[in-house]
């Protein structure tokens, strides 16, 4: 059974980079779904910062991926690919995508959804999946972090750090993040942080030394990079791991081998957008296992910080280069939220 769809659709789909301006609504092809695939008529899509860096031209999407910007939407899903048996037209669902998501319809991957329980809005769900997916690989699956163990979190108010706030509350980590205000710590604290140091206004090195009574975290889960690698390695205690997830201060940076040798450091990192489907189906899967109950039963919902319709993303986007924003910034599709 497939849902009626139109042959064009509401869609932001810049021709040149640029700033927030070339953010324009404009009509594009309903995409059809491929084999595996679902078209989802699209209640609500979430902003995060590599639609930001497409937008500049900074970050092209991956081979194959649409050129409409968006990583992550909810709602239902209306046609079903070639080959699909686990989903039905019908179905709402959040979903994490390669693109395409600032739209009326979008397709994804069948693997790469998940349901959405009741009492979850679609402005909630399309705000999970891609902080979610990142969080999950990164801090419990390539970091292995376990109960009991302290983790610092860079951007403790971003998308990325209140997942991560909420994360691990959930599963038993002790989160120190940083962040820019006073304003912006007593809300990760009010979050559930266990502490939350103002970078502006003392040196997060120290700052965690003495938290930790000088142990320091068995985490770091870094999307600044650049010069902030060196310090972050400062903070780790012996056999910590540290997880490179964003550069936003560089790509490079210097660091001692012989103090990864001597403290027996981990050093690693990954990108989430140009995984493979059979990956990104991996963690959705035990996503949908260890996690998934918490939204069900209502334990975890994403920090929301704005909703804007979907012809104001530049807006949108405004807000998030403003850096003024707590949680997650998300787009919504007139007559589907």
């Amino acid at each position: 059974m497939t849902v009626h769809s139109p042959s064009d659709m509401l869609a932001i789909d810049p021709d040149a980079a640029g700033g927030p301006e070339v953010l324009r609504p404009v009509r594009r092809p309903v995409p059809a779904p491929a084999a595996g695939e679902v078209l989802v008529r699209v209640a609500a899509a979430g902003v995060n910062r590599p639609d930001v860096m497409q937008r500049k031209g900074l970050y092209p999407p991956p081979p194959g991926a649409p050129s409409i910007p968006g990583l992550e939407i909810a709602g239902t899903v209306v046609a079903l690919g070639e080959g699909v048996d686990t989903l039905s037209v019908g179905a709402e669902v959040a979903a994490l995508v390669s693109g395409g998501g600032y739209a009326e319809w979008c397709t994804a991957p069948a693997g790469q959804c998940l349901p959405i329980p009741a009492g979850l809005s679609m402005v909630e769900a399309a705000a999970l999946p891609e902080t979610l997916f990142t969080v999950w690989s990164n801090l419990f699956e390539r970091a292995y972090a376990t109960a009991g163990e302290r983790v610092l979190v860079h951007g403790g108010t971003s998308g990325i750090g209140t997942m991560a706030i909420k994360l691990g509350g959930l599963f038993g980590l002790e989160v120190i993040v940083t962040c820019g205000s006073d304003d912006k710590c007593a809300a990760a604290r009010a979050l559930g942080a266990t502490h939350a140091i103002n970078y502006r206004m003392s040196d997060f090195v120290e700052e965690v030394a003495h938290l930790t009574g000088g142990e320091g975290v068995h985490v770091v889960l870094d999307m600044v990079g650049g010069d902030y690698v060196p310090r972050n390695l400062k903070c780790l205690a012996p056999d910590g791991r540290h997880v490179s997830i964003a550069v936003q201060r560089g790509a490079r940076a210097e660091i001692s081998i012989a103090d990864v040798m001597m403290r027996r450091l981990t050093l690693t990192g990954s990108t989430l957008r140009a995984r493979p489907v059979g990956f990104k189906t991996l963690v959705a899967d035990e996503i949908a296992r260890e996690v998934w109950p918490h939204v069900a039963d209502g334990r975890l919902r994403p920090e929301i910080d704005r909703v804007f319709p979907l012809a104001e993303a530049a807006e949108a986007h405004r807000r998030m280069e403003d850096g003024d924003h707590v949680g997650k910034i998300v787009l919504s599709v007139a007559g589907q939220e």
